[in-house]
């Protein structure tokens, strides 16, 4: 096992003055990150902190996070994100949960958590340096997540499936010491890892703006040009927001080379609308539920494969992990073109949710495929003739209507297809106690709903139009910059299901 925190200590070993990691108040070489997580390191046994026992971190996007998960690592605990912006109540829900031995915070958080301690002060010069434990297969990270049911529930990750999911990555792009990289999304999703950890694993250069910097485009593009990055990640609601921006042009003239876009559908036209302006950029569709570590799959995305029309591939499962698709009678699915449940195997799997038996127990399924423990993900794909899997929706999100199978992702594609629209999703609601469903579209143009209906009855059949059809200024995100479905709902008037 390519272990992250070792990588990281060779390369301050080997290339110590090599620059690691920058936010607005920190810029470290390799060798200066080192010395400051031995020192946390140190801070943490200090403070009782032993091998198993969890830190949660309140931080923002920041250097001092990636400071506090390595010295975690460094020390054998689980490190536990908190949302910056979570509300009081929500952070004390996920703390007495995971009961951490610590809570580490920052001046920079309105309202920490009662006994937080400042990270800044946490080093202690006269304490004792630490030896980094082994890395053996241990739990190292928890994160919390509400799902479908709006539970907080810990999803924890071992060291192996951690390694396993940021090497995959980084092999599969070639990262490097010359790679420049920028987080984008919020370091209590891990969607953010898979630029945090892999760059510093891989010996590139990390830079961390502040998250609230990055709602602006014009940010985004001026950073992505001053510091001369080649590799980002983000989610396609927030790739939709830079393309609702007038500076996209100005990324032919930069130096970026990669773009992972996750955690949501990827959309075939907003991939095309960003090699518009970008036509040199390498784009990944990443595919991973928390459950099975950051991604499981990739699939570099070709202009012959969106020629083909069709959903965006996620391609094949990384080495060490598999990949099954059931049919509703409980048997695998070996053809292609077949649309079943995925269900997930391999390296990349959760340990499970954090004191929560029964519930892993419902997910992680040994009854499906002899000899294999799977995670039931609650999506429907189907398989190529390639061999790539293409994810169709979340199981919930097909909805049936009048007899009719509807694909909420489908729907919502093909409104962003539609000329001058910029952004586009699709919501079922309760439409007078049978199922409705309500279009959102931000325009670019003089439209009217009924110009848009008019359009998607070009492509669609009446039996799969949307019931309703509004336009809006935006579409809202939630904190992991996804589509805020139940804000776009409680604004409109309209009762979920």
């Amino acid at each position: 096992m390519r272990d992250i925190l070792d990588s990281v200590l060779t390369h301050a070993a080997t290339r110590p003055r090599h620059p690691a990691a920058k936010d607005d108040s920190q810029d470290l070489t390799y060798a200066e990150l080192r010395s400051e997580i031995a020192a946390l390191a140190s801070g943490l046994v200090s403070h009782g902190v032993a091998p198993g026992d969890r830190v949660a971190l309140q931080l923002p996007n920041s250097v001092d996070f990636l400071l506090g998960a390595l010295a975690c690592m460094w020390v054998g605990a689980i490190f536990v994100p908190l949302a910056a912006t979570d509300p009081p109540a929500r952070v004390a829900t996920v703390v007495d949960d995971c009961a951490p031995a610590i809570v580490l915070t920052s001046p920079a958080i309105e309202n920490p958590h009662p006994g937080a301690v400042d990270i800044e002060t946490l080093p202690d010069p006269s304490a004792p340096s630490v030896a980094p434990i082994d890395p053996d297969d241990r739990p190292t990270y928890a994160i919390y997540t509400s799902g479908t049911t709006g539970t907080p529930k810990g999803v924890v990750i071992g060291r192996r499936a951690f390694a396993t999911a940021v090497w995959s990555w980084n092999d599969m792009i070639k990262l490097d010491h010359q790679t420049r990289a920028m987080c984008v999304s919020p370091f209590h999703f891990d969607g953010s890892f898979a630029t945090l950890f892999p760059t510093v694993a891989g010996g590139g250069s990390l830079l961390i703006p502040p998250r609230e910097s990055l709602l602006f485009p014009r940010y985004f593009f001026r950073t992505i040009a001053r510091e001369r990055i080649t590799l980002t990640g983000f989610s396609p609601t927030y790739l939709r927001l830079l393309l609702s921006s007038a500076q996209l042009d100005s990324l032919a003239d930069t130096e970026l080379q990669t773009v992972a876009v996750g955690g949501e559908a990827c959309s075939a036209s907003d991939v095309a609308r960003l090699w518009a302006a970008a036509p040199h950029l390498r784009v990944f569709n990443r595919y991973g539920p928390t459950e099975t570590t950051i991604a499981v799959s990739h699939f570099e995305i070709t202009r012959e494969v969106l020629s083909r029309g069709g959903g965006v591939p996620i391609g094949k499962p990384h080495p060490e992990s598999e990949f099954y698709l059931i049919d509703e009678h409980g048997g695998v699915i070996e053809g292609s073109d077949q649309v079943g449940e995925l269900y997930i195997g391999g390296a990349q799997l959760m340990a499970g949710y954090w004191g929560a038996a029964a519930l892993t127990a419902q997910v992680l399924r040994a009854d499906v495929v002899a000899g294999q423990t799977l995670y039931r993900t609650g999506d429907l794909a189907s398989r190529d003739h390639e061999g790539n899997y293409v994810y169709i929706d979340r199981a919930d999100r097909v909805v049936k209507r009048k007899a009719v199978r509807i694909s909420l992702v489908e729907l919502s594609e093909v409104l962003r297809s539609l000329a001058d629209v910029a952004a586009a999703t699709c919501v079922a609601f309760d439409n007078d106690g049978e199922l409705g469903i309500a279009a959102f579209v931000v325009t670019v143009g003089p439209q009217t709903p009924a110009d848009l209906r008019r359009a998607a009855a070009g492509r669609l059949p009446e039996s799969m139009l949307p019931d309703t059809i509004q336009i809006v200024d935006t579409l809202p995100m939630t904190s992991s910059s996804k589509v805020d479905e139940r804000q776009l709902l409680a604004d409109a008037g309209l009762d979920g299901i």
